[in-house]
């Protein structure tokens, strides 16, 4: 079947060739008989019969070349799941430029499946590690559950039931946000906002963590306003007062506004500042706290870091154009600076 289609489109192709040559013939079959026709063709025999040898040879000649390379393509285009293959080379220009573009499609074919693996990758060691990070508060929930007998009791299961189900629910949203991540940009609705309002809507929304924790808390008025989008930066609040509450054992947790250089100011201001007296990060583990899954020494000796929040955040303050900054010291504490570029 390949070679009679081969044969049916070689001639198709050459046709016009062939038309050529046999127009050539002819003229010099007419030139001939203005010399006497009879007298012509004896000298001209050995002429034709050359043009014809040699016709045929090269059609013969072609033809082969013609075949070989249209069944490697053939046999190609029967492996198209294979990806060790070589493209036969060129007979003209313009074959040889379809042949570029047609490997710069399949180099960037190749970069495009990579890339969707390790996404793929990614998302498979996120979501099993995010199973394993929600089991811890699913099993002190059931154990409050069955536990506490007093009214003294009951009342502090219950407070510390509502902690436990509250993470839950945050690493669910975690969860729902490191998903949407991708298509970020088409979920965006971008308003001006006075980010102060924000930032208590985030601290009342984690007061039952504040409680639970002991710690004490400050917020210094401030005032800045934003064009940004109201859910996604609010993730980046709650991620980075999550972070606060997690690696502060005793101590206090600060928000407050400040200028450029990082001075507290009140009134307007270009940044706000989340600071906690914490357990920090060490030196050398803080050019990477923004990489995906990088949990440093202290978040592996603690075991609650999942590597992703500060990724995340780092990730949507970008897409919103805004700005996030990490100043730490291991065992003095964290401040975290986001910012607003002001008119």
């Amino acid at each position: 079947m390949d070679n009679k289609l081969i044969i049916k489109f070689y001639i198709k192709e050459r046709l016009r060739i062939a038309l050529i040559y046999g127009l050539i013939v002819l003229i010099l079959f007419m030139l001939a008989g203005l010399y006497g026709y009879k007298e012509a063709m004896k000298n001209m025999s050995y002429a034709v019969f050359l043009i014809a040898f040699f016709g045929i040879c090269g059609g013969v000649f072609d033809f082969v070349r013609y075949r070989n390379r249209n069944l490697k393509l053939i046999w190609m285009v029967d492996a198209m799941g294979e990806r060790d293959y070589h493209l036969p080379r060129a007979a003209s220009l313009e074959g040889r430029l379809y042949q570029e573009m047609i490997i710069a499609l399949e180099e960037e074919k190749r970069r495009l499946v990579t890339e969707y693996d390790e996404k793929k990758r990614d998302m498979a060691d996120y979501y099993t590690m995010w199973i394993h990070q929600i089991k811890t508060p699913i099993a002190a929930l059931g154990l409050l559950l069955e536990g506490g007998q007093g009214e003294k009791d009951n009342g502090h299961m219950r407070h510390q039931a509502a902690e436990e189900l509250f993470k839950i629910r945050q690493y669910a949203e975690m969860a729902l946000h490191y998903a949407r991540l991708e298509s970020l940009s088409s979920d965006l609705l971008l308003k001006q906002y006075d980010v102060c309002d924000l930032v208590r809507g985030a601290v009342k929304k984690y007061a039952v963590l504040f409680i639970g924790s002991g710690l004490s808390f400050s917020m210094e008025e401030f005032h800045v306003v934003a064009v940004t989008d109201e859910k996604w930066l609010t993730f980046v609040l709650e991620q980075i007062l999550s972070n606060a509450i997690k690696y502060t054992m005793e101590g206090k947790i600060s928000v407050y506004g400040a200028d450029r250089e990082g001075r507290k100011k009140e009134g307007s201001v270009s940044y706000v500042v989340i600071e906690d007296t914490g357990i920090g990060i060490r030196g050398e583990d803080l050019p990477r706290i923004f990489e995906r899954g990088f949990t440093g020494y202290n978040g592996r000796m603690d075991k609650k870091s999942t590597g992703i929040g500060l990724y995340l955040c780092r990730q949507i303050m970008d897409r919103l154009s805004h700005t996030i900054r990490v100043e730490s010291y291991e065992g003095k504490g964290t401040k975290v600076a986001l910012g607003f570029e002001q008119e």
